[in-house]
């Protein structure tokens, strides 16, 4: 049997169907997220992810400053400024100053933020894992077009919708 490549319009509708999968993606994750912190008694902030995302980077950074998460998250100073405040007003995270630089301000995760941090991180792995099984049935050569497409869709996205497209996420709540 041959294989039949599909017309570019289906491409187009398969990527269209994508994309809104991807919306609904998101939010089963924060869904998913926020039933675990939930079941944890772990009382989140907001009805988004890039909170949890920041905590995740201060996690991996810490004491981390204003501009590392910046320049770790490519988004905007103001956003981070937003997130941050929430983020210390609900005892996510803490600020300090290191011993030989008393002007500038760091952040490290509470408890709290701790508990937030790897529940996040178990997540990312199991749904990493989901990930690798699923290309497993693909050969080297299928990989490595899939990979070329995947960096050329990305670079496409970042020119369409620009550099920290969900900044403005946590302006909703």
């Amino acid at each position: 049997m041959e294989f039949l490549y599909p017309s570019k319009r289906h491409l187009y509708e398969q990527y269209i169907k994508m994309l809104h999968l991807n919306e609904l993606y998101t939010e089963h994750e924060i869904d998913m997220f926020r039933q675990q912190a939930r079941e944890q008694q772990i009382d989140m902030l907001s009805n988004n992810i890039t909170s949890v995302h920041v905590i995740d980077c201060i996690g991996d950074f810490e004491p981390i400053n204003h501009t590392g998460i910046v320049k770790k998250m490519d988004l905007s100073k103001a956003s981070i400024t937003n997130i941050c405040s929430k983020l210390l007003e609900t005892d996510f995270i803490m600020r300090s100053q290191l011993n030989n630089n008393r002007k500038e301000i760091y952040f490290s995760l509470t408890d709290k933020g701790r508990l937030v941090y790897h529940l996040h991180k178990k997540l990312h792995q199991e749904k990493e894992e989901s990930f690798y099984r699923f290309i497993e049935s693909y050969s080297e050569y299928e990989l490595q077009t899939i990979g070329k497409f995947m960096s050329d869709l990305l670079v496409r996205a970042e020119e369409d919708y620009g550099r920290g497209a969900g900044e403005n996420d946590d302006l909703k709540d």
